[in-house]
């Protein structure tokens, strides 16, 4: 029978797919991006706070879901080098990650696909792909990752300074595991908030691609509400005040 327990080192391999498994349409059609997921939305939360990592065993070990996060997203950015020389760095890391050629601006997310057919003059829209350098960007570069961005980001974060991120496979979505595993990151989180040196805000907030805005009501279910803003990078903000 399925429970959830916290996060140990063994489950990293299972968290890896499980991101990848989950990922938005775009990102999993993209190479680079599908191998270099895990590294920007999961292994620095696993590796920096796993004591606010939860994950959903099926009962024989095998990790069927996650939920993820910090307390303090800018204690979790001071101490984001570890993460840098201790997985990115690794040997698995570089073979998953490249080393960004700059990261002194960041480049596009998204840029435009050399193999379209598709021109300006077609009067069609341009088909974009995933710009894999951006990527290895901001897995480099925790203020672009979680920090800074568009107009409104570094408000969000100041405000609401706990982030998480949660995937289920699908053969367990719909089960209510989703509503207990978010109870149990927020319980984490107020423990954390107990500490010297940890500061959460007013509570939690979180991403939604633009591609999975079907999950939208979910999270109002369970006591999140939209934060404007996210529309500028074509994504939506949700926040949970504790």
């Amino acid at each position: 029978m399925a429970f959830i327990r916290p996060f140990e080192p063994k489950d990293t391999e299972d968290c890896k797919d499980i991101c990848r498994a989950t990922l938005p349409p775009t990102l999993a059609a993209s190479k680079g991006g599908y191998r270099m997921a895990p590294y920007l939305w999961t292994l620095q939360f696993t590796h920096l706070s796993p004591q606010t990592c939860f994950v959903l065993d099926d009962g024989t070990g095998h990790v069927v879901g996650y939920i993820i996060g910090t307390p303090d997203v800018f204690r979790f950015a001071a101490d984001y080098p570890r993460y840098i020389s201790e997985v990115l760095q690794s040997e698995q890391g570089l073979a998953d990650v490249p080393v960004p050629k700059q990261l002194d601006e960041p480049d596009s997310f998204f840029i435009p696909d050399p193999d379209s057919s598709l021109s300006a003059n077609d009067g069609e829209k341009q088909k974009n792909i995933v710009n894999e350098e951006s990527m290895a960007q901001s897995a480099y570069k925790v203020e672009w990752l979680i920090l800074d961005g568009v107009q409104g980001k570094r408000e969000l974060v100041e405000k609401y300074r706990a982030m998480l991120h949660i995937d289920l496979l699908e053969e367990v979505q719909g089960q209510g595991w989703g509503r207990k595993m978010i109870e149990k990151f927020v319980e984490s989180v107020r423990e954390e908030g107990k500490k010297e040196g940890v500061d959460f805000g007013k509570g939690i907030q979180l991403g939604v691609a633009g591609e999975n805005t079907k999950v939208v009501k979910f999270y109002e279910k369970v006591g999140f509400k939209v934060y404007p803003g996210g529309e500028r990078e074509g994504n939506v903000w949700m926040v949970r005040d504790l």
